[in-house]
């Protein structure tokens, strides 16, 4: 009899796996349930079609009939509310049951909510789903002014939504910068103005105390723990993701701060793996375990776990993960774990370009690069090879920086 494949989760993670699994066992039967209404789309250009950008039309990735075509069975708006690893089943909000051979998890998380007042108010919205994107572009065209909280990776994108828009915003921040657990007050400052250059103002030490609203329920404002004021028809809010892994509560899989998987994707019950957002995986270049949301990663690892669920074992998830942001008139990409390591070395260059390299035990585990991103291969050859840097931080910031110069140096210093 073929083997059984069920996959929770249609984000790139999940629909990568379903497409290895029917490329290397074409007669398995391969099921992916998600609890969207749409099959796979592209999560990187949905800000683009908030921005006001893009059509629809470019986003999707993948229709109903891709599935089809493939023999893959996709069943959407659908809701698993129990896995029983014992019985290797799964059971879906309707009362239907499948069985596997082999389950992924490919669930994702759930944007965090500000604990504050208000903050379900109309016009408040997080940003992580297609349709997500149509509220938000919709609000944002109607707004007159705007609110954006969250100093990090998907903050920066509600507030490039509301420069495009041509809505003035406030960015409110808890600390004196932004994304400051990777960049300098150099580094910040460069994308600090270019969100003042599109009516958005950075405010430092801020946060919201409570939204308020108008008689309609929508919002109106937010008031900082200072009591400051700030107007707005427009809040966006990135604070961060609950991953989703209250479905395996009541199994034995091992959960800690994330699903816990090693580095074939497969959790402590062999017959479970997992891909994308939700893991805690081992990433062999580190060392130890890490996390990353990154579209790349996670496609990579849904392929990585799917040939695991046919052969475990056959292959390690080794990658060197890279986020870009494109709303600028500059690049900016982040690559490896930049929030991490023991020590750095960085180097600004101009009005605005500047680099940071994130270095463990002498070895480059991550880095960012704003303004110049041609240096960004030489750097994550070295990540991928694990090269001992030490002694070699004024040539790691050289202008056209190769790997090259690093040998160079280290012949020259024999």
């Amino acid at each position: 009899m073929s083997e059984s494949f069920v996959i929770i989760g249609d984000g790139i993670a999940g629909s990568s796996a379903a497409e290895t699994l029917r490329e290397e066992a074409p007669d398995a039967d391969v099921t992916v349930i998600t609890d969207e209404g749409e099959a796979l789309y592209n999560r990187i250009l949905i800000k683009e079609f908030a921005k006001g950008k893009l059509p629809e039309a470019p986003i999707s990735i993948h229709e109903e009939g891709w599935y089809e075509d493939r023999d893959i069975e996709l069943e959407l708006d659908t809701m698993v509310v129990d896995i029983r690893t014992d019985d290797h089943e799964v059971e879906t909000h309707s009362g239907d049951v499948l069985e596997y051979d082999k389950l992924l998890l490919a669930v994702g998380g759930t944007p965090q909510q500000l604990p504050v007042e208000g903050s379900d108010a109309e016009g408040v919205h997080h940003f992580w789903t297609f349709q997500d994107a149509r509220r938000i572009r919709e609000s944002a065209e109607a707004a007159d002014d705007a609110v954006i909280v969250g100093a990090g990776l998907l903050g920066i994108d509600l507030a490039a939504i509301c420069g495009a828009q041509g809505i003035p915003g406030k960015y409110l921040m808890r600390g004196d910068s932004w994304w400051r657990y990777a960049l300098s007050a150099e580094g910040a400052e460069i994308m600090h103005e270019a969100m003042r250059e599109r009516g958005v103002e950075p405010v430092f030490d801020s946060g919201v105390d409570r939204f308020e609203t108008d008689e309609e329920g929508h919002v109106a404002a937010a008031v900082d723990p200072d009591g400051d004021r700030y107007e707005c028809g427009f809040a966006g809010v990135a604070i961060g993701l609950n991953l989703n892994t209250e479905l395996v509560e009541d199994t034995p899989i091992e959960v800690d701060d994330g699903i816990v998987v090693d580095e074939f994707m497969r959790t402590n019950d062999e017959d479970v793996f997992a891909a994308g957002d939700i893991t805690r995986f081992h990433d062999v270049i580190l060392g130890e375990r890490a996390q990353n949301g990154a579209w790349g990663s996670a496609k990579e690892q849904g392929s990585v776990a799917a040939k695991n669920m046919l052969e475990y074992g056959s292959e390690q998830f080794r990658w060197v993960s890279s986020y870009s942001i494109t709303h600028f008139d500059f690049p900016f990409l982040s690559f490896g774990h930049p929030t991490l390591g023991d020590d750095e070395v960085m180097r600004k260059i101009g009005d605005d370009e500047w680099r940071r390299l994130a270095l463990k035990d002498g070895r480059i585990v991550g880095g960012v690069l704003i303004g110049n991103l041609a240096p960004q291969s030489a750097y994550k050859q070295l990540m991928r090879e694990q090269v001992d840097v030490s002694g070699q931080r004024d040539v790691l910031m050289r202008d056209g920086f190769s790997v090259e110069d690093l040998e160079t140096e280290g012949a020259a210093a024999e």
